[in-house]
């Protein structure tokens, strides 16, 4: 494919900047434990300080793939998805979710959700950063409320958020990986004090699985 049709193609969501793509148990929040086919897809200019896959930033920096290929990985391995990434909403997802589910694949996204919503998903995990906030329809799309904390303040923007959301959304605690030893007794004592929330580990890194 030529330079100027891969532009397009990507532009349009027939193709993707995929990073990597990879079967593995999912390691976070509501489906942790579960098997799932990742895709991550590449460009984000969310900027998270503690982001652990900043190489994933760059969308220029990995191939675009046409969407026929990635559905066929997916197809190999997993009647599920996760899409994420990245920035995952940064492109057009309709493309990918509508030939996912031609296959009868059940669809996740992980997403900050600060890009216009597009897709359709089984499973829309939110994980919301305050320097690039969610849109209006991402809360109320939200299946899954995914709220990293890396520090004290953290706690107070999580219940900013939770109070965007549906009530049926699930509320979770993430501890951000490098500072989990000091952060976990400070997630726990505020589960237990608001029952709501639920404490979401990183599981896969204990596991040292992908």
């Amino acid at each position: 494919m030529q330079e100027k049709e891969s532009i397009t193609a990507v532009n349009q969501g027939l193709s993707l900047p995929l990073m990597e793509a990879f079967y593995t148990l999912q390691g976070e929040g509501y489906h942790k434990g579960s098997a799932a086919y990742f895709i991550r897809i590449g460009g984000c200019d969310v900027g998270c300080h503690w982001c652990d896959v900043k190489e994933s930033w760059n969308a220029s920096l990995h191939p675009p793939t046409e969407i026929e290929t990635i559905v066929s990985g997916v197809k190999k391995h997993s009647n599920t998805v996760v899409v994420t990434g990245g920035e995952p909403l940064m492109w057009p997802m309709d493309p990918l979710t509508d030939a996912l589910r031609e296959e009868g694949i059940q669809i996740h996204i992980e997403t900050s959700g600060a890009y216009p919503l597009s897709g359709t998903w089984d499973w829309f995990c939110l994980s919301p950063k305050k320097n690039k906030l969610p849109t209006a329809e991402a809360y109320a799309r939200a299946d899954e409320l995914k709220m990293i904390v890396y520090n004290k303040d953290d706690l107070r923007f999580a219940e900013e958020q939770a109070a965007k959301v549906g009530q049926e959304c699930k509320l979770f605690l993430q501890p951000e990986w490098s500072k989990r030893e000091r952060v976990m007794p400070l997630l726990v004592d505020y589960v237990l004090n608001n029952p709501k929330w639920k404490v979401s580990l990183q599981t896969h890194k204990y596991l040292n699985i992908p």
